[in-house]
Parts: C-alpha cells; sequence; structure tokens
C-alpha cells in the first residue's frame, strides 16, 4: 500500500508558490496539510493562506489548522480560539495539534479540547506527540503522530504498528523508508525542517 502524506509546509504561499502549487496537484496522495501561518493562525487572516487553503479544499485536501497544546500547559480556551481562527479565516476543516504529552494525567485536557474541536467543525482531529503516547489518547483522535524527529534517531527505533499512526521525519535521505501507514520525511534540518517539501514529492518545490 502507498502511504498517505500528511505534510507540514511552514511557508508562505507568495514566497514559495510553486511548492504549493505542487501540493494541490498532489492531493490523491496526501491525507492532509497543516497550515501554520504564524505558530498558528495568526493575528489577522492572511489572503495568501485563505486563497492557498481554498485551492486545497477544492482539490479534495484535508486542510489541519496548527495550534500549538504546549504540553497540556496551554489553556483549553486558547487552544480552541487558535482552531476557531483557522476555521473562520482558512476554512480549515480539521485540527493540527502540536506538542501533546504522552502521560495519561492530561487525558482529560484533550478530551475536552477534542469535544470542542469537533464541535468547531474539525472533521479530523491530529495528536502530535512525537513519541509513543498512553493508550488512552487513542479514542480521541484520528491520527497519532508517535514520532517527530531526525531520520538518525528514526532508523534506530522499532517503533510499534498502528493503522492510525503517523511518523514525521527530517533530514531524512531520499530513499528513507518509513513504516507508518501515514507519513513525511523531509530533507529539510536545522530549526525549520518543515520548510521543505516531502522526498515523496521530489522535484516539486
Amino acid at each position: 500500500m502507498i502511504p498517505s502524506l500528511l505534510v507540514p509546509y511552514y511557508e508562505h504561499p507568495a514566497e514559495r508558490p510553486e511548492a504549493w502549487a505542487a501540493l494541490v496537484a498532489a492531493a490523491p496522495r496526501l491525507y492532509g496539510v497543516v497550515l501554520n501561518p504564524d505558530s498558528g493562525p495568526g493575528r489577522a487572516a492572511d489572503p495568501a493562506f485563505a486563497e492557498v487553503a481554498g485551492r486545497l479544499r477544492a482539490a479534495g485536501v484535508r486542510v489541519l489548522g496548527y495550534a500549538d497544546a504546549d504540553y497540556g500547559r496551554r489553556p483549553h480556551a486558547e487552544v480552541v480560539a487558535d482552531l476557531l481562527r483557522h476555521r473562520d479565516w482558512y476554512g480549515a476543516d480539521g485540527a493540527f495539534l502540536d506538542q501533546v504529552p504522552t502521560g495519561p494525567e492530561a487525558v482529560g485536557h484533550f478530551r475536552r479540547i477534542g469535544i470542542s474541536a469537533r464541535a468547531a467543525g474539525a472533521r479530523t482531529l491530529v495528536f502530535n506527540h512525537g513519541t509513543q503516547p498512553h493508550p488512552s489518547y487513542a479514542p480521541l483522535a484520528d491520527l497519532l503522530v508517535t514520532f517527530e524527529g531526525p531520520w538518525d534517531s528514526y532508523r534506530e527505533l522499532d517503533l510499534p504498528p498502528g493503522d492510525r499512526y503517523c511518523h514525521l521525519v527530517y533530514a531524512a535521505p531520499a530513499d528513507a523508508r518509513l513504516t507508518s501507514p501515514v507519513q513525511c520525511a523531509v530533507p529539510g534540518a536545522g530549526a525549520h525542517p518543515w520548510g521543505t517539501l516531502p522526498h515523496a514529492l521530489k522535484g516539486a518545490g
């Protein structure tokens, strides 16, 4: 089975129009695209992101609004406010919660966030734990990111399989093989690896 791509692409559409066009063109291969104008929706709507989000939706791609959960330290209301802005400004039909903790003590907090996100129209909910979380998170989201990190670390691990697991790997070679059904392997490294498109879209931007 060809894996689906969940693409966190954190570049402005006005600066990288060809790369965003490549994402739209790759629509059948995509699980979704994470929209992240400014570590979240930003302070005001950005017309360039609104336009490209509309093109992605028209092509049948899930648009997931990025919100930082700060490992459970960020209040429920702030996280939900970000998701509402993504919905209202960019038409996001899903949510990508970053920095979700792994321990069971925060499950109640994220259950409440999930309920609010669904009520706000999020048809797809992704939790980015970055590593394997407690099993009690599994019923709360459609997809769990159980690895985010560099290829050198990923290739040393024997990660448990899961139909709803996603692996996000950076500093990856072109021949990197990931084991999750939803995934993304990019060449980018350093502090901003998600400014490059996945190897699977080689030559796209």
